[in-house]
């Protein structure tokens, strides 16, 4: 049994590569079978017959699949009902399974009674477009209740009303098989045992007794020790619903059913019609994703990825001739009110190239797609496509670049901000040269491709908020002085920053001055008093190193969220001595010379702290940073700090409180007595 356990899952593990062959796929496409009953579902499914079939116990090799639509095994059934263009698939054992007893036949000899693989084919005509694999391991004395009769699938488990059994009936009760002293409702206790302690047993609810009120109770009041207030703050609650032991559950019906997994289907877009939320899956009209290729695990893509609303995407993936294919014209979302948006595409074709296999490249390969997302509130208005197409041969790879970008109806132009007004974490640092009419862009960093060097290696936006170090290495001429080699490092590290100011907050315009701030260059040009000489060996002073510190603060916050500002931005040089590693022998009189940036934010409070006070620094118990305990803060309702109403209402609330406190005492037992005895006199 446990060599022909084995040979089936590794089976279907072989087999379970198959399941990919169609354009659908059941969810899930691989059961793991204990009960009698599975379910799966085939979404987008245009599949007209199913067709069950079961391994063979020998081999345990599946039967190819076909699209017959019988059932080629006696002990199973196979249900399919359609609901749109959602399949569901129920597969059921037809069999009843018991241990054997005496004078029985048709039984299991163990408790393991079936161990198979089954395998469900989806097919349209002739072709399979869909597999679903299921190992079954039913036990027969977990599966068949009391192992006669009808299998119970859905057998009800009674939980017992607690109403009037307590779950704990005895609390004292704490030492098993022995009496507890002062314990009567301890059952190890004999009679004559009890009659030592009858006087004095543990009353209340350690002893099990609930019976007496408690003493929060109305009814409870005895007139003794009790407090004026009493009857103002007292529970007013029957006996029989008191929270002790347990007396206040109620019991129910739990029902154990067949798990199975179900789609979150959509079946009218009306579901759509408060609109789309931030993350949310874009839909299409027949409420399937709309879908952009995205990177996922080790580098892989997902072809069918969804696009989440009002988050934008880069993307970048390896893709052959045929998964490269160009979109169509076609394409139609859902507006998330409910109406659909068609899609404007535009294509441009790549400058054709002779290709070293005439007559069979491939003519429609997409390169490169820009969706652009205009929205509003929690609809979208337009898709605008972009698509850059052109040829390539079958048997080459391409690398395709996707953009997904949301634009704001209300904005004037394409450009993307990176706050408002405060900047966003994550988002690119804003940058530009008021003295140009180039646009606005942002400081970068490298980006490591290939073989990381400087000349063919990306950049990248520098983000806000988040420290980071990049470099690349730098190819060097041995016939170079080291003027020449500090001045070309020198214009390399400057490339990362070729602008003059830094925008201040996450939506700084161009033509508003007071946005920007001046980038801060310090020892941005190396030493006059180097060294002159021909590099054929040491050269001092090298920047090989770039330094840009930005200073941010917290300057107010829009609705309680904090808007950060950039006050400053210095870039500095950090220098190297320099010597060449492979001494007068390099191969081809070019080395090597590895340099890098790093970027640091410096968080600086926007104004100088309030010192503390001597009391403060003293007495600490009053500190509501320190302590659980904020006794300062007892009085905020009417303090100014206290902004939830007008400050003359909440004053005048606080002098009706104080009034009734007031007279409260007044009334009180001891003031009664003062007001006896002045009376008496």
């Amino acid at each position: 049994m446990s060599l022909l356990r084995g040979v089936l899952w590794g089976l279907l593990s072989l087999f379970g590569a198959g399941a990919q062959d169609g354009q659908q796929d059941f969810q899930p496409s691989f059961i793991h079978m204990s009960g009698t009953m599975v379910t799966a579902s085939l979404t987008n499914s245009h599949a007209d017959t199913f067709s069950l079939a079961v391994a063979d116990n020998e081999t345990g090799l599946l039967p190819l699949s076909d699209c017959s639509g019988r059932n080629r095994t006696d002990d199973w059934s196979l249900q399919v009902t359609r609901q749109g263009d959602v399949s569901k698939v129920t597969v059921s054992l037809t069999r009843h399974l018991q241990l054997c007893v005496s004078n029985a036949t048709d039984c299991c000899a163990e408790s393991l009674c079936l161990l198979q693989s089954l395998q469900v084919s989806a097919c349209q005509g002739a072709k399979v477009m869909a597999r679903l694999l299921i190992q079954a391991e039913i036990y027969a004395n977990t599966s068949s209740g009391n192992l006669t009769g009808k299998i119970e699938v859905e057998n009800a488990t009674m939980i017992p009303n607690q109403v009037f059994h307590p779950l704990g009936s005895c609390p004292c009760n704490l030492t098993a098989g022995a009496c507890d002293i002062q314990c009567c409702c301890d059952e190890d206790c004999t009679p004559e045992m009890k009659q030592l302690f009858e006087g004095s047993c543990f009353e209340g609810v350690f002893g099990g007794d609930v019976n007496p009120p408690f003493d929060q109770l109305c009814s409870a009041k005895s007139g003794i020790l009790t407090p004026d207030w009493f009857p103002f703050l007292c529970v007013q609650s029957p006996l029989n619903n008191s929270p002790f032991l347990g007396y206040f559950f109620d019991g129910s019906t739990s029902s154990s059913r067949v798990s199975s997994v179900k789609l979150p289907l959509q079946t009218t877009p009306g579901k759509l019609s408060n609109g789309y939320e931030q993350g949310d899956p874009i839909l299409t009209p027949r409420n399937d994703y709309f879908t952009v290729p995205q990177p996922f695990i080790a580098g892989s893509c997902a072809r069918n990825a969804p696009v989440p609303f009002l988050r934008n995407i880069e993307a970048e993936c390896v893709a052959t001739c045929k998964e490269a294919e160009r979109v169509g014209s076609d394409i139609t979302i859902n507006s998330g009110v409910g109406n659909n948006i068609k899609a404007e595409v535009t294509y441009e074709e790549r400058n054709p190239a002779l290709l070293p296999c005439p007559g069979k490249e491939c003519r429609n390969v997409s390169f490169a797609e820009d969706y652009i997302i205009i929205w509003e509130g929690k609809r979208i208005k337009e898709l605008k496509i972009k698509v850059l197409y052109g040829g390539m041969c079958p048997e080459e790879t391409i690398t395709q670049k996707f953009t997904v970008t949301f634009v704001s109806a209300d904005a004037t132009s394409m450009e993307e901000f990176s706050g408002n007004p405060g900047y966003q974490l994550g988002k690119p640092v804003r940058a530009a040269n008021l003295t140009s009419l180039a646009p606005v862009t942002s400081l970068k960093l490298w980006k490591p491709v290939g073989e990381n060097l400087c000349s063919s290696g990306n950049l990248t936006p520098l983000l806000f908020g988040f420290n980071s170090i990049s470099g690349c290495i730098m190819e060097v001429s041995l016939a170079d002085t080291c003027t020449q080699l500090r001045g070309d490092v020198a214009a390399r590290l400057n490339s990362l920053v070729q602008v003059s100011h830094v925008g201040k907050r996450g939506n700084a315009r161009k033509n508003v001055s007071d946005d920007w701030v001046e980038v801060l260059r310090l020892n941005a040009s190396s030493s006059t008093n180097t060294s002159e000489g021909i590099l054929r060996g040491i050269c001092p002073d090298v920047p090989a190193h770039l330094n840009i510190q930005i200073i941010t603060a917290d300057v107010g916050a829009i609705e309680g969220i904090p808007q950060e500002e950039i006050l400053g931005v210095q870039i500095s040089f950090s220098t190297i001595t320099w010597q060449v590693p492979c001494g007068l022998a390099c191969p081809e009189n070019v080395t090597s010379l590895p340099i890098s940036a790093a970027v640091q934010f410096i968080k600086v409070p926007a104004q100088p702290p309030v010192p503390k006070t001597r009391f403060q620094i003293n007495y600490t118990e009053y500190d509501c940073r320190r302590n659980d305990v904020c006794w300062p803060k007892l009085f905020y309702p009417v303090t100014r700090y206290y902004t939830g109403e007008p400050y003359p209402h909440t004053l005048a609330k606080g002098l009706v409180l104080v009034f009734f406190v007031l007279l409260a005492v007044v009334l009180s037992g001891p003031w009664n007595g003062i007001f006896s005895l002045w009376l008496k006199r």
